[in-house]
């Protein structure tokens, strides 16, 4: 059933929601004074994942407008585009206080020590310099972390990885701080540092569990004793090793920190993800009570995944602030970015596959060993995260990892897909061309109807569509199986393909609804806008679920006074927030339907509220009056009337499964003596769901597309025998520019997901780099007649 503002119906969803609603004289949630309009970072890492060197094309099924014109489903110009454009966007490092200091993070030159000395002397006495912290003369911070703890930083004298915070040096200036920090003399009693992953792989571990399941999971059809016997049985076998390189998220905006102490309240500007996420980290690091720490992150320049933890950088100026009693700005430094935060691991993957001549699959071993940072059992869960993506009946996904002396590890744009599905997607096409079997034609006949292991069923899903309609549009049935049978000139042409999936999450979360008395409505909440979109959605879904138009739309976020919305991840933003909204939006009409039969200078007072209509912003009665709500509100003297709504998820989770799913098309041409790799087109056919906004949705699928070439040729973090990595700044890692980068097309299915959630809306933000990479190693392939199974693929391994 659709109501009278025109919000999506709510299908079959299961929602667990509630909503609170009230009426006040005042707004209580701030409109974003001091130059803080509604505004978001562009979160590229280069400019190449924003433009292309070729016009990029989107085609998308696009629902009806919203009443009142919201977009939905359209291509909407960002609402922040204009403050980022002309710089009155303020990120975190753009703020500032009153006698403000600075702050400059001090790092070891070593990957595995003990801390002998530190000599400070030179520092302290440099002009300017209120304070130094050190390992010796430390500020206390506690281990903190919602998605595990984090290392304190200055808690001991132990250094595990090149670049590890070890001081800091605060002054009245940044470029003080900066030259005293250059001052401090550090002697270490050194030992050899672990940094190989292969060298590593005799001491291999276990963790205790992935994401929740078994380090081990195994899926056996009856009568079957082991996935080994099931590959011995098959009449088909393959089986390779495959590997892919540490990385960066390398974002456009550095980690930063503003932080100010004062009444026994801490008040941070910090680029973050999760708002209410980093002020429970920085509660727990500082012993605050964590109704006295404020988190402010309007502008977020690029994360990733990169931007949840509470860094050295946050926690050493708050810590500072509280102990100095002043302000205290900590900005890391380009170089700082790559080894005092965190980074993707690098993996190596075995994948064995059994199958008939056919091509159906019979068994599919999937093994994948990470490196993790000494102390941590995190692992890149590239077997587990891909062990549904076909019908097998028998199966195994396995998950190792390795200490070593590297940085902390963490959640990098489609953590476990990004790097599972080079393997899995790889060895795919290896099966396709012994069985002389269409990459396209194999997949499709071990397309997973139901969820492989659970039986499941998905609550939406048209994998095959995309497969045919991305092999339609690509030309696909052109192309000649035989490898190295494509040539233009001096260029062998060769083509590839691979499988996306990305599963479909949904999060708790609240957001809010204020009519206000001049015609405009806020839509607030605590969520993120990280560069990909959310001040927009916010005006596009906020409009189709009150009935007006987008530009009469108010949005606030980044703010964890705010409405707890969560944080921005795991592709999950907009269907956790939509839905919340459209609860909001709900409770927020009721409350106006109740001023107006209560109100006693309202047109509508002592008429039933079931006689009360709100559609497209006005009230209506039959034979009544016919308001707008601001009329209405100015009319009553109050300046708004707000309400909140929460939405989570419910039973739905249990009876069916989630995911979104797509398919990767790559053309290289690869040049006959110099071996050159130029990626020439690329197609990506997507099946997420309702498009909220299509310009935006095509971004971040073009971004995700731009990740996955990066993979593919560019970019790896390779540390010398002591640690330390090469090319570790923005500067040298290895990234596509617009040359790189070919002409892209995006296409959107748009069918509508309601069991998900009542806008049919899937997550777009992780999915386009999945299976990219797979895609283009496929179509180098075909080229070149050679596999590269190691990430990324370098010039030398083709004159071999």
């Amino acid at each position: 059933m659709t109501d009278a503002t025109g919000t999506a119906p709510d299908g079959q969803t299961r929602d667990s929601t509630q909503s609170r609603s009230s009426t006040h004289g005042r707004s209580s949630t701030p409109g974003g004074s001091g130059g803080e309009g509604p505004g978001a970072a562009t979160g590229r890492r280069t400019a190449a994942a924003q433009h292309t060197a070729a016009t990029p094309h989107t085609t998308a099924s696009r629902p009806p407008a919203g009443k009142g014109g919201s977009g939905l489903g359209r291509p909407v110009d960002r609402v922040d585009g204009r403050l980022k454009v002309t710089g009155a966007a303020r990120y975190g490092a753009d703020h500032t206080a009153a006698r403000l200091a600075h702050g400059h993070v001090v790092v070891s030159t070593v990957a595995h020590a003990t801390i002998r000395s530190m000599d400070t002397r030179a520092a302290r006495h440099s002009p300017g310099v209120l304070a130094v912290y050190t390992p010796f003369d430390p500020l206390k911070i506690n281990r903190a972390g919602v998605l595990g703890p984090m290392r304190a930083p200055l808690q001991d004298k132990e250094v595990v990885h090149h670049g590890q915070p070890i001081g800091f040096v605060v002054a009245e200036t940044f470029e003080q701080a900066r030259d005293a920090a250059a001052l401090i003399r550090v002697r270490y009693d050194e030992r050899p540092a672990a940094v190989s992953l292969e060298d590593g792989l005799p001491g291999a571990r276990e963790p205790a569990h992935v994401g929740g399941e078994p380090a081990v999971v195994t899926v056996l059809a009856d009568g079957v004793a082991s996935v080994g016997e099931a590959l011995r049985d098959s009449e088909v076998r393959i089986e390779a090793a495959y590997t892919t390189a540490p990385q960066q998220h390398a974002p456009m905006e550095p980690h930063s920190a503003v932080a100010e102490w004062e009444d026994g309240k801490f008040t941070v500007h910090s680029s973050t993800q999760g708002v209410a996420m980093l002020a429970a980290d920085l509660a727990t690091a500082l012993d605050a009570d964590p109704a006295d720490v404020r988190i402010v992150s309007r502008y977020v320049g690029g994360a990733f995944g990169g931007k949840f933890a509470a860094y050295a950088q946050t926690t050493l100026a708050a810590a500072a602030a509280r102990d100095l009693g002043r302000p205290v700005k900590a900005v890391l430094t380009r170089e700082q970015v790559f080894t005092a935060t965190a980074t993707r691991p690098g993996t190596l993957q075995t994948v064995a596959l059994g199958a008939r001549t056919d091509g159906t699959l019979t068994a599919l071993r999937h093994h994948c060993t990470s490196g993790a940072p000494v102390g941590s059992e995190t692992v890149e869960a590239g077997a587990h995260k891909t062990r549904t993506w076909y019908a097998c009946p028998n199966s195994e996904a396995a998950a190792r990892y390795v200490p070593l002396h590297i940085a902390e590890a963490t959640i990098m744009r489609a953590p476990g897909e990004a790097p599972g599905s080079f393997a899995l997607e790889s060895a795919l096409d290896e099966l396709a061309v012994r069985l002389r079997i269409d990459p396209v034609e194999l997949r499709i006949r071990n397309h997973a109807a139901t969820e492989p292991g659970t039986g499941r069923p998905w609550s939406s899903k048209h994998l095959v569509e995309c497969y045919r309609t991305g092999a339609r549009r690509f030309g696909w049935h052109r192309r000649d199986a035989r490898p190295r049978s494509g040539t233009d000139g001096d260029w062998y042409v060769g083509t590839g393909m691979a499988t996306a999936v990305f599963p479909a999450l949904r999060f708790p979360a609240s957001m809010k609804v204020r009519f206000r008395a001049d015609g405009t409505a806020e839509v607030s909440g605590s969520t993120a806008d990280l560069g990909t979109g959310m001040w927009t959605v916010l005006s596009v879904v906020g409009a189709e679920a009150l009935g007006i138009p987008a530009h009469r739309i108010k949005p606030d976020l980044g703010d964890s006074g705010l409405s707890p919305a969560g944080f921005v991840g795991a592709s999950a933003g907009t269907s956790s927030v939509g839905a919340a909204l459209l609860e909001a939006a709900g409770a927020a009409k009721k409350a106006l339907t109740d001023l107006a039969v209560r109100h006693p200078r309202s047109p509508f007072r002592g008429r039933d509220p079931e006689d009360v209509r709100y559609e497209r912003g006005r009230l209506t009665a039959p034979g009544g009056p016919d308001e707008d709500f601001g009329s209405l509100i100015a009319a009553t003297g109050r300046t708004g009337v707000e309400a909140e709504g929460s939405s989570a998820p419910g039973e739905e989770t249990r009876r069916h499964a989630f995911a979104s799913f797509g398919a990767q098309f790559c053309e290289v041409r690869v040049h006959r003596r110099t071996a050159e790799i130029r990626v020439f087109r690329m197609l990506a056919v997507m099946d997420t769901g309702t498009v909220v906004n299509a310009k935006t949705a095509r971004s971040q699928i073009m971004g995700g597309m731009v990740w996955g070439l990066s993979a593919a040729l560019h970019e790896g973090l390779h540390p010398d025998d002591r640690g330390r990595y090469a090319g570790a700044n923005l500067a040298d890692y290895l990234l596509p520019v617009n040359a790189d980068v070919p002409e892209v097309e995006v296409v959107f299915l748009g069918h509508p997901d309601t069991l998900h959630n009542r806008l049919g809306a899937r997550g777009v933000g992780e999915i386009g780099v999945v299976g990219t990479a797979a895609a283009v190693a496929n179509a180098v392939h075909h080229a070149t007649g050679k596999r590269i199974r190691d990430l990324p693929i370098t010039l030398d391994r083709l004159l071999e």
